[in-house]
């Protein structure tokens, strides 16, 4: 009897801890004899016959590592009907007959694709955004607000020692967990998210009024990616108010650095529950964490549904933040 021949992959945007969930997968698959294959850069990888067999030694020392070891890129040809049975049929003259994607919400749709064109996929929802609706967590985001705070500390320590207002862009174009869970972390003055409507004389502007009435003198403003405009809101409050303000883009830098123990740990446990659906057969799932169990659903059932966002703790972080 032949033996089971899967691949992994890392798709879209690179988050800590995916490489943790590339070795779980292989060591995973390894120990029960299957045959397991490295797609490098994604769909693309696919495409083009970029696929290497890995073994033990293959995935030694990297559960530490930022970024993927596997890279990542997008793939626009993938997006094609032709392009995704062109995937599968290399899968196929392979002999691979699953694939464990590791990415976001346009990595399971690829997935989702995949596996009707006759390749059994799993997703597992590595994002520092945690934006997947299904999870309550995706790897890679305790690392990037990890990353955020130890940054913030920095501006905090100058920000304070000239009486400024800094306001600070974390990542998060549609969501804004990190800005929020950072915002609480740091102490911020005002948090502002995509999911909330703001105004700025009622949510920036009278906050630091009432702050200065304490008799603080220095700021931090938290906003995220998806709300922008931070250095228009900079010069903004430096002419209402006449405090000195500075704007600063964290950016890239919350993609990378070395996972942080959860991240290492989810990963790991994520990448194991992917290789066991695998083997049992089934494809079109995704795993998730669902009040701390790693669960699974269906791709399309994981895609169509409605993110929420944490309202009790953003109200939390108002009440505090004065």
């Amino acid at each position: 009897m032949s033996k089971k021949k899967i691949a992994v992959l890392t798709s879209g945007g690179d988050a800590p801890g995916m490489n943790a969930a590339v070795r779980a997968v292989v060591r995973s698959a390894i120990s029960k004899g299957m045959d397991i294959y490295g797609v490098y850069r994604g769909y693309n990888g696919l495409l083009n016959g970029d696929v290497e067999q890995m073994n033990l030694r293959s995935v030694s020392d990297i559960i530490g590592n930022g970024g993927t070891m596997l890279y990542t890129a997008r793939s626009e040809e993938f997006k094609t009907l032709e392009g995704q049975k062109k995937a599968a049929k290399h899968c196929q003259d392979l002999g691979i007959s699953g694939v464990v994607v590791i990415g976001g919400d346009g990595s399971f749709a690829g997935a989702r694709a995949l596996t009707n064109a006759g390749v059994n996929c799993i997703g597992v929802p590595g994002t520092i955004d945690n934006d997947i609706a299904c999870s309550d967590y995706t790897i890679g985001f305790d690392t990037a607000m990890n990353t955020a705070i130890q940054m913030i500390d920095k501006i905090r320590d100058t920000a304070q020692s000239h009486d400024r207002c800094s306001i600070v862009e974390v990542m998060g174009r549609r969501c804004g967990d990190i800005a929020l869970q950072v915002g609480i972390a740091c102490g911020a003055t005002a948090i502002l998210v995509p999911e909330e409507k703001y105004n700025i004389e009622i949510d920036v502007i009278e906050r630091i009024i009432d702050t200065q009435k304490t008799g603080k003198q220095h700021f931090i403003i938290i906003v995220a990616e998806g709300v922008g405009g931070v250095v228009d809101m900079a010069k903004y409050i430096e002419q209402r108010l006449g405090i000195e303000t500075r704007a600063t883009i964290l950016g890239h830098v919350q993609r990378g650095g070395s996972p942080t123990l959860r991240d290492r740990v989810v990963a790991s446990m994520m990448g194991h529950r992917a290789v066991d659906l695998l083997d049992e057969g089934k494809g079109n799932r995704v795993v998730a964490m669902n009040k701390g169990k790693i669960v699974d659903y269906d791709i399309t059932e994981a895609l169509e549904m409605p993110r929420k966002f944490n309202k009790d703790l953003y109200k939390i972080a108002r009440t505090i933040s004065i």
